[in-house]
Order: structure tokens, then C-alpha cells, then sequence
């Protein structure tokens, strides 16, 4: 059903959960063109699909992702440092960060390593965060001249407050996991060899409950981020009023009345 769009990213689609891993370890995963690319398509279309109900997402080797592989970007044409080409705007809208935000699919993180700059970013895109003991968020970006740009800024101060995401992005240290656990980067952390086999039991948890359901109560929440509570607790009820019509619905109150556990169909 899913194959990989290119041997720098692979794609396993087992029991609803799509688990995605980043594959240039050799690189500690840094982002390719190619990958950018085939990142979003492979998102894109998980998000629609209604047999994917999880995405996991990690990354091959020792480390999750080193950030974007400027050396590719510039040979490919894309030198972010402007050169002759000077300023000029960029085509976001189909790119990775933008993408993992609209998902209403629940993405869990499984940070295997290191994650840094563009790295870091989809990591705090995604909507639970499993560490591996040696897992490290690398917020260096005032160490490099540079920001937070693929989403860091916008979600460092709703993760963790405003003063605590000061913290985080102008003292630019390099977090180790239980530091990122302290502050709440992360849900939780596990030996590194436990990582993926947590992971999946979170995801397919996540999986067996009623997925129109928790689709959209992400919606809902990331929507309620920008709205006062008066329009969320209405637009809520729209999202309500076609649950209680869904299969799903009637299946969920079966199951508690006859005391089982629900076999949910995602309609």
C-alpha cells in the first residue's frame, strides 16, 4: 500500500499505524531535497487515507535528524545565505513543517538521537514526543546566527510557557532527554532499546480508539489555539453533531453497555 518514495526514507504501514523513518544515518539524517519532498507527499497522503489512523515518526542510526543538509540545498539551487540571488520568498506550503501542522492524523515522535534545527522543529510539530535515553534536542540556533524558522518559534512558547521557551531559545544549549522531560519537550523517556517497542504501544492504543473521534479533537485543540473559547466551544459542537450520527458512536456505546472492548471501523 505505502512504499518508499526514495531509499532516504522508508515507510512501513502496519495495523493502521504508518511509521515513517528518516534514513541517512550516515548523515545523522540531515534533510535532503529529495526527502523534503517525499516527506510531504508520503504526509499528505496518510492524512486522507482512513486506514492510517497513527504516524510514527523517527529516524535510522544514532540520531533522529541533524537539520536540513545545506550543502544539498545549495548545490540543488536553494542557497539560504542568498548569494547573487539575493532575497526572495519560498514556497512553504507544501513543505514538511507545514504539513506535520495541518495533520489530523496524531504523529507520535519517536526521538531515537540527536534532533537539531530543521530536526528539532518537526520533532515539536508532532503531538507526543518518546525519548530514547540518548535522545538530545539541539536548540543551538542564537549559537549558529540563526532562529527557530520551521515552526520552533510558534510552538516553543505553547509547549512551554513564554518565559521557559526564552529559556530554551536564547540560552541555545544542547538538551539531554531528561532536561527535555523536565521542561515538557517530551512525554516521556525510555532505554534507548525499549524506544520503539513504547512507541508502538502508545500508537496502537492511540489506533483502537474511535479515529474520527481523535481526529477531531486535534483539529479542535489546534484550532482552539487561535480562537476564544466562546467560538471553540461552538465550532466543537459542529464537529460533535456528525459523530453522534457515525458508527462509531453506536459501536462506543455498545461496547460500554455489553462491557468489551470496541472494534472501531472509522465511520
Amino acid at each position: 500500500m505505502y512504499t518508499s518514495p526514495t531509499d532516504e526514507l522508508l515507510v512501513d504501514f502496519t495495523d493502521h499505524i504508518l511509521t515513517v523513518t528518516l534514513n541517512r544515518p550516515d548523515r545523522l539524517n540531515a534533510i535532503s531535497g529529495t526527502m523534503l519532498d517525499g516527506l510531504s507527499k508520503v504526509l499528505q497522503e496518510a492524512n486522507i487515507d482512513p486506514e492510517v489512523r497513527v504516524v510514527v515518526f523517527t529516524g535510522a542510526g544514532r540520531g533522529f535528524c541533524s537539520g536540513l543538509d545545506l550543502k544539498d540545498q545549495m548545490e540543488g539551487g536553494n542557497n539560504l545565505s542568498g548569494g547573487r540571488r539575493g532575497y526572495r520568498l519560498f514556497d512553504l506550503h507544501n513543505s514538511p513543517p507545514i504539513v506535520i501542522n495541518r495533520m489530523d492524523k496524531p504523529m507520535i515522535c519517536a526521538l531515537n538521537g540527536a534532533a537539531a534545527g530543521y530536526g528539532m522543529d518537526m520533532a515539536l510539530g508532532c503531538d507526543i514526543r518518546i525519548a530514547s535515553e540518548n535522545a538530545k534536542l539541539g536548540a543551538v540556533f542564537a549559537k549558529r546566527g540563526v532562529l527557530p524558522e520551521s515552526g520552533g518559534c510558534w510552538y516553543l512558547p505553547r509547549l512551554l510557557g513564554w518565559a521557559k521557551a526564552a529559556e530554551v531559545a536564547f540560552l541555545g544549549d544542547v538538551l539531554d532527554a531528561q532536561r527535555s522531560l523536565e521542561l515538557g519537550l517530551v512525554n516521556r523517556v525510555v532505554p534507548h532499546d525499549q524506544l520503539m517497542d513504547e512507541t508502538m504501544k502508545w500508537a496502537r492504543q492511540i489506533a483502537n480508539n474511535a479515529p474520527l473521534s481523535v481526529q477531531s479533537t486535534k483539529r479542535m485543540m489546534r484550532l482552539g489555539q487561535e480562537e476564544t473559547f466562546e467560538a471553540a466551544v461552538d465550532h466543537i459542537y459542529l464537529q460533535l453533531l456528525p459523530l453522534f450520527q457515525s458508527d462509531d458512536f453506536k459501536e462506543g456505546l455498545s461496547a460500554f453497555a455489553e462491557r468489551r472492548e470496541p472494534a472501531f471501523k472509522g465511520r
